[in-house]
């Protein structure tokens, strides 16, 4: 059996936990908080209870997934032996240097060290050390054991055996590896969101929608299908002819959509003028817990559902 490393255990940290021991490999998880290492384990007891209650790792399987899981009181500790580190430091360059340089220093030349981050690309934290050809992104979706998709984003140093390696750890541990051929920061699945959000908040700052009924057009709308197949197969069979087809009928109505960024509808006096007030209503700050574990039981829900082809 073969041993991880996840280093940071946050709510990502612990879902790359969740995924690696699902997958049966051992897992040392180290977090630089002391309250944080005494309690990890709690937490996550109650993520695999979940996955055991949405019957979607059964009672056996959840207790074996609890046995492979070890506390690192150091960050040697935790990497020594891994094959694959997966690093989720705060979104900040200058941590994520300073800790994939203590990273590089402590494991073998061919240790892949993964990066959870959002939208750093590798190139900024890792240009200077030696071992930049095993340093790469792999940014997971919130909450990594529920959502399978993982983007893989080379450094321009990273070499292909690397990447080759990583592609087989997610292969392995049953996610749906997303490749890009070379780094942009935010990656793809955060520019596609944000190009989403920016016309969003233009839609609600403009007073054309409500942010409710905006959520619709997507969670009732536009997600059903977007739950399993993406946009370029939604608009090939949306038109008789597919995608050719679907671009000669649409497409000069789409690229005629005035959609560059309006400062006028900025995210933050959006937010401070009507967005904040809106959502708090619906889901009060004190709220928010439950509503993720009601989120969370509902994406079982739907794991459960498209595994049953």
């Amino acid at each position: 059996m073969q041993k991880t490393a996840v280093v940071g255990v946050g709510l990502i940290g612990q879902g790359w936990a969740t995924v690696f021991a699902q997958s049966c490999y051992k897992v040392a998880i180290y977090d630089p908080s002391e309250d944080v290492r005494k309690t990890v384990l709690d937490s996550m007891n109650q993520r695999v209870a979940d996955l055991v209650s949405a019957e979607l790792v059964t009672a056996f399987l959840g207790e074996k997934m609890l046995e492979q899981l070890t506390v690192a009181h150091s960050l040697e500790e935790a990497v020594e032996g891994a094959i694959y580190i997966q690093e989720n430091g705060p979104e900040q360059v200058e941590i994520k240097k300073k800790l994939t340089a203590e990273l590089d220093a402590l494991v073998s030349p061919d240790v892949p060290i993964g990066s959870s981050t959002s939208g750093i690309s590798a190139s900024r934290y890792c240009e200077e050390l030696n071992g930049r050809h095993r340093c790469l992104v792999v940014h997971p979706i919130n909450p990594p054991h529920l959502i399978p998709a993982v983007e893989i984003v080379p450094s321009p140093w990273t070499e292909k055996s690397i990447v080759t390696k990583v592609d087989a750890i997610m292969r392995n541990c049953s996610r749906e590896t997303i490749l890009l051929n070379k780094e942009i920061d935010g990656f793809v699945v955060n520019r596609l969101q944000g190009a989403l959000l920016e016309e969003a908040f233009r839609l609600v700052g403009s007073g054309i929608v409500s942010a409710a009924d905006l959520d619709k057009a997507i969670a009732d709308g536009l997600g059903l299908r977007w739950s399993f197949m993406g946009p370029m197969k939604t608009i090939h069979l949306n038109a008789p002819g597919g995608v050719i087809d679907y671009v000669e009928r649409y497409g000069r109505m789409y690229q005629g959509f005035d959609l560059h960024a309006d400062t006028n509808n900025s995210w933050d006096r959006v937010t401070r003028q009507s967005l904040k007030a809106e959502l708090e209503d619906a889901i009060p700050i004190d709220e928010i817990l439950a509503a993720q574990a009601e989120r969370d039981k509902k994406l079982m829900a739907l794991i459960k559902h498209k595994q049953q082809k």
